[in-house]
């Protein structure tokens, strides 16, 4: 048996975050453009600027925001300080699921 585990944030049944935003505002932050980050992620501009403004509007918070100077999209100091919280708390989980794993006799999760 393993134990394995997904994190993601939700109200009212309604997606605000979790590994797919933060894949979504990785991409972003690397493309510097939503276009690109899309693209990087096999998906629709509709769909990536549907789930960001989804999360900015559940969470009242701006993730990512037009760069003047370079051209493009840039992430918020609001948007870095959720992806660190969010490394974090995952990697706390996973460390606490490799103790329990190794107290319980279980193979790692993935």
């Amino acid at each position: 048996m393993k134990i394995k585990h997904k994190i993601w944030l939700e109200a009212n049944g309604k997606v605000i975050f979790g590994q797919g935003r933060t894949e979504l505002l990785r991409a972003i932050d690397e493309c510097r453009s939503l276009n690109a980050a899309a693209k990087k992620l096999n998906m629709s501009y509709r769909a990536a600027w549907g789930r960001l403004k989804a999360s900015e509007e559940r969470m009242g918070l701006k993730l990512a925001e037009k760069d003047a100077s370079a051209g493009g999209m840039r992430l918020t100091d609001d948007a870095r300080q959720l992806l660190l919280s969010f490394e974090q708390l995952e990697g706390e989980v996973a460390s606490f699921l490799e103790y329990m794993c190794h107290k319980l006799s279980f193979p790692p999760s993935d």
